[in-house]
């Protein structure tokens, strides 16, 4: 596969790959484990999921993990992934999650990343992206509303009511 690169001159998109491995246990804190990861990363973990991360690029799986890069040596700054099918989507849906490490809070770089990302998944067929957000992380609704998305509902059946669902559709969406 090409490498995928996105930039708005400001942060730049590119897959991560396993050497971000200590870059980012270096930045995870217990908002990143709160909010996003589920728990303290290890070494091999963070490792093997990296990796399952570049596979899923090389073989055109349903997941695009970026790594969110800053400044011309493009210091690993957070995540945002992208997953073109998730039980719980609809066909078009596509689900977006990010995270930045403390140093980099604050500074509208989750939102920059937000939109890259949806703007890549509108170029690869997506018609309409959702963020799962938990209710209490204020941080991330911000950055959803910040990004153009607005509340919406979870499709029926979805028993998963501990998110908000926070859409924006696509398909008309400004480039």
């Amino acid at each position: 596969m090409h490498e995928v690169r996105l930039s708005d001159g400001t942060i730049t998109l590119s897959p991560l790959r396993p050497e971000d491995a200590a870059a980012h246990l270096a930045g995870e804190d217990e908002l990143l484990v709160r909010w996003l990861n589920g728990g303290p990363g290890t070494r091999e973990g963070v490792e093997a999921y990296f990796r399952h991360c570049r596979e899923q690029w090389d073989t055109g799986g349903p997941l695009r993990a970026f790594g969110i890069r800053v400044g011309s040596d493009e210091t690993l700054a957070g995540t945002v992934d992208l997953r073109f099918a998730e039980e719980g989507l609809a066909p078009g849906q596509v689900n977006v999650a990010y995270g930045l490490y403390p140093a980099w809070r604050g500074r509208g770089l989750a939102t920059r990343a937000v939109l890259l990302a949806s703007h890549y998944a509108a170029t690869e067929g997506g018609e309409e992206a959702v963020i799962q957000v938990d209710p209490e992380n204020r941080a991330s609704v911000a950055v959803a509303r910040r990004a153009g998305f607005s509340p919406g509902e979870q499709p029926p059946g979805n028993d998963d009511t501990r998110f908000d669902w926070y859409v924006r559709d696509l398909r008309d969406a400004p480039q």
